[in-house]
């Protein structure tokens, strides 16, 4: 989805100002499978107020330059529904992790063996937090069916790392002995 559509949604959901559409793109309950920063949203909220699909009211803040707070109105509630009739894009998971993994034969062993900790860290974290999130059940289901798809996601990541992490030390370890040897 581009971000003129994740912004729809957001606003789906109510009123936000930038900086509140772009909590949830970094900690609230897209982050884990959107993007949006400052740079991207601002031009997607303008040109979304321009095209007729938000409305923007501006309140004025003490020693402050106003606040906007943009609502999606009923023109963009149809565009928002419009864009979800539309088929999906593939999933592609980026990953600085795995770029460097994918290099492991030339990182030391004690390098690589503390990158897949952080991770399994991050990961553990991660679902902890989750965890506490847990959606209700008088909720709506798509939240609460994204929320454990992306629990199930960081499981399975978070396995594989600790089931697979002592292997591809030994290895590259064996590999990088064997060169130096030579």
């Amino acid at each position: 989805m581009d971000v003129k559509t994740t912004c729809l949604g957001v606003l789906a959901m109510g009123e936000a100002t930038g900086y509140e559409i772009r909590k949830h793109f970094e900690d609230g309950p897209f982050s884990h499978f959107a993007e949006g920063g400052f740079g991207s949203i601002y031009p997607a909220l303008n040109r979304l107020t321009a095209d007729g699909l938000v409305e923007c009211t501006e309140q004025a803040q003490d020693k402050r330059p106003d606040k906007k707070v943009y609502r999606l109105n009923d023109r963009g509630f149809s565009a928002l529904l419009q864009s979800l009739e539309r088929a999906p894009a593939e999933d592609r998971y980026k990953s600085d992790l795995l770029f460097m993994l994918f290099f492991a034969d030339h990182i030391p062993p004690t390098r690589l063996a503390a990158l897949i900790d952080d991770r399994i860290a991050f990961y553990r974290d991660k679902l902890a937090q989750m965890a506490e999130c847990r959606q209700d059940d008088a909720a709506p289901f798509g939240p609460a069916f994204v929320h454990g798809f992306g629990a199930c996601v960081y499981q399975a990541a978070l396995d594989y790392l600790e089931r697979h992490r002592a292997a591809l030390i030994d290895r590259v370890a064996r590999a990088q002995a064997a060169d130096a040897a030579e």
